[in-house]
């Protein structure tokens, strides 16, 4: 079998224009959250597969790679599942191996804690566009903050950076757990079957909501209770303030703190916010993520018509680990796919450093080669970017090429000059 030069499916070589835009957009992002506070930690990219596979994840735990146990562990003979081979998966987020982090170390962390989290993540998935089997995530989390202040930072961070990056008119949709199962229990749904009828939800920007009508029906409820559900969907779009009208109409299965807090996040992120987007509620936001409690939110760009990230409030889940909860709110901006618009849009790095290319004749050697050099490092001391390459035969070619990676300056040095 010979050698193979494309990269594996749905993982992707990064050419270095891509690279440049990646670096920058990571320093905004760490300068950003920094200043909000946030302080960089690191997880490993593989995790105990127990972790992986404890049913917080949704659907992502389909599509974990698994690692083969090692040496003596490995019986093959002895194996009778998938579980008797593998030990330990790659992440397929950033948001269980940053609990674990937190169960682990929370003796010698602050509280509140805040952390920013930048790493790469596997997922065994269907490639698509902005969507690839290995991607990097951005994650910001706050453990330890039980008040709206957590999910206001969160947002207002996240859409500071978005800001910086130069993306305008986008929208932060904005939802409940809390809310999702008071308008399941107000139409009559059997407890039990929440997450089943939250599935279909979820599905409403794909099929609209003629299809979540009749997937409902399908799937065996009673017409009595879809119909209720439903309403409720079209009565809050004639509303001008449909969070504040739907509080009033199913207030017996919703505690009143739940809706205040909802409106104190968007009335504060809204007064003082310093990037241009909308704060929306939208009573059909999902999120597949089963760990989710309280608050959900995700990001809405129009240029690309699907999620740019998104998070919300898992107060549940590092009591798994410690057998204690603590509160915990995180938001992941879709980093990829701001980068493929970002690409896709001619993006160019402001106030970049000048780019000067010193072509240097092939026959220059010893004492000549050191003067052209020193003229190198004497430049690039004054803050400009150098690059001192041999010059090729056909220079032309050489410098169209060096003017695509972004070199604005040509220096030439010729053996007999």
């Amino acid at each position: 079998m010979g050698l193979v030069k494309k990269p594996v499916k749905g993982m992707k070589d990064i050419l270095p224009k891509e690279m440049q835009i990646r670096d920058y957009v990571i320093n905004i992002i760490k300068e950003t959250y920094a200043a909000f506070g946030f302080t960089s930690i690191e997880t490993p990219c593989v995790e105990h597969i127990e972790n992986l596979t404890s049913k917080q994840g949704g659907d992502n735990e389909k599509l974990i790679y698994k690692i083969m146990k090692r040496g003596e562990k490995l019986n093959l003979e002895a194996a009778q599942t998938e579980n008797d081979l593998s030990d330990s998966g790659l992440r397929y987020d950033l948001t269980v191996p940053l609990v674990r982090f937190y169960s682990n170390n929370m003796n010698s962390l602050p509280s509140p804690f805040k952390a920013l989290q930048i790493g790469s993540v596997w997922r065994a998935d269907q490639p698509q566009r902005g969507r690839y089997r290995q991607f990097s995530q951005c994650d910001i989390d706050i453990f330890g903050e039980p008040s709206n202040l957590a999910e206001i930072e969160l947002i207002l961070a996240t859409t500071t950076t978005l800001g910086k990056l130069g993306f305008e008119e986008f929208e932060i949709r904005i939802n409940e757990r809390r809310i999702l199962k008071a308008m399941a229990a107000y139409s009559g749904f059997p407890e039990e079957s929440y997450e089943k009828v939250f599935i279909i939800l979820d599905k409403m920007d794909k099929i609209g909501f003629q299809g979540v009508e009749q997937e409902l029906l399908e799937s065996g409820f009673a017409k009595e209770n879809v119909e209720k559900y439903l309403g409720l969907f079209c009565e809050m779009e004639k509303q001008e303030n449909g969070l504040a009208f739907l509080a009033e109409k199913i207030g017996s299965y919703l505690e009143q703190e739940v809706y205040q807090n909802l409106q104190e996040i968007i009335e504060s992120v809204s007064e003082t916010k310093t990037a241009k987007f909308q704060v929306v509620f939208d009573p059909t936001l999902v999120r597949g993520m089963s760990y989710y409690t309280g608050t959900i939110f995700e990001i809405s760009i129009p240029q690309f018509g699907a999620s740019c990230g998104g998070g919300g409030r898992y107060d549940k889940m590092v009591g798994k680990f410690t057998g204690a909860d603590t509160p915990a709110c995180g938001f992941s901006i879709g980093f990829e796919r701001i980068i493929l618009l970002l690409m896709e849009q001619g993006f160019e790095i402001p106030s970049q450093k000048k780019k000067i290319a010193f072509l240097i004749e092939k026959g220059i050697s010893g004492e000549n080669l050191c003067k052209v050099i020193k003229e190198a490092q004497n430049t690039r001391a004054s803050g400009e970017q150098v690059l001192v390459v041999r010059m090729n035969k056909n220079k032309k070619f050489q410098k169209e090429q060096l003017i695509q990676e972004g070199y604005t300056e040509f220096k030439e040095f010729y053996k007999n000059a």
